[in-house]
């Protein structure tokens, strides 16, 4: 090989890992409900969306649904904003008092900003919520009133190494008083990752949920990309174990 080929191809290098960090760093966006989109087109800088629903069933149950919105490409920095709305229900009381029903309904619109490494994705969130409950017991119904707050949301999807998948979600509202937190960790089995989760939520009612199961991200079924959950938690005011299963599903417009 002369000097020449071997100085054309040692220039070549740089550039070829770049593109390779930049392909890892795009395989860790694709599987985060708020993140996921496919490899966008070099010239495409127009608004994308990802449409995403969620659902948790145990003692008490809750679902939602949204929109994670990008002004330019899913794959580097840049404003994003994010619109959900969801509902649940939950039991409350005991301890010698009535066993009541709280329902809840609530929504928010965040904006935000995505930070894209080599190793993985941050993105912080802000913006307002709502919150609606009623209580439910023996003979009553009783509507509590509209609350609006301000909710803070991150989220860190990173991977430690080519085959793992590590992730963390924090969320604060002022709404309903509210704290969730979850971790994950999966390693690549079968075209997704398989590994241990664990969360904690509370809210200014003194409730308390404490969750830890095994979870399957990014499986991936035509468009559309899941993330299975099931496992043991803890919850006020049953005080016991008891078994969850939860289900996310999205797909890139």
């Amino acid at each position: 090989m002369s000097k020449r080929a071997s100085s054309r191809n040692g220039s070549r290098r740089p550039a070829l890992s770049r593109r390779a960090s930049r392909r890892r760093a795009l395989a860790v966006v694709v599987p985060a409900v708020i993140l996921a989109c496919g490899p966008a087109r070099g010239d495409d800088a127009t608004l994308r969306t990802v449409l995403f629903g969620s659902m948790e069933a145990g003692p008490s149950a809750f679902s939602a649904a949204g929109a994670k919105l990008v002004f330019d490409r899913f794959d580097r920095d840049g404003p994003v904003a994010l619109v959900t709305a969801g509902g649940g229900v939950r039991p409350e009381g005991g301890g010698g008092m009535p066993v009541l029903m709280r329902f809840t309904a609530l929504g928010a619109a965040l904006g935000g900003y995505q930070f894209i490494r080599e190793w993985g994705a941050v993105t912080v969130f802000a913006g307002p919520e709502a919150s609606w409950e009623a209580l439910s017991g023996p003979g009553f119904v009783q509507a509590l009133p509209l609350r609006a707050g301000f909710r803070l949301h991150g989220e860190v999807w990173a991977r430690p190494t080519e085959t793992t998948l590590a992730t963390a979600t924090v969320i604060l509202g002022s709404a309903r008083g509210d704290a969730y937190i979850r971790l994950s960790w999966g390693a690549a089995l079968f075209g997704a990752y398989l590994g241990p989760e664990a969360a904690v939520y509370g809210d200014r009612t003194d409730y308390r949920k404490w969750s830890v199961g095994l979870h399957i991200t990014d499986y991936a079924m035509g468009d559309y990309r899941f993330r299975i959950s099931a496992g043991g938690q803890l919850e006020t005011p049953l005080n016991q174990w008891s078994p969850y299963v939860s289900l996310a599903v999205w797909s890139a417009l």
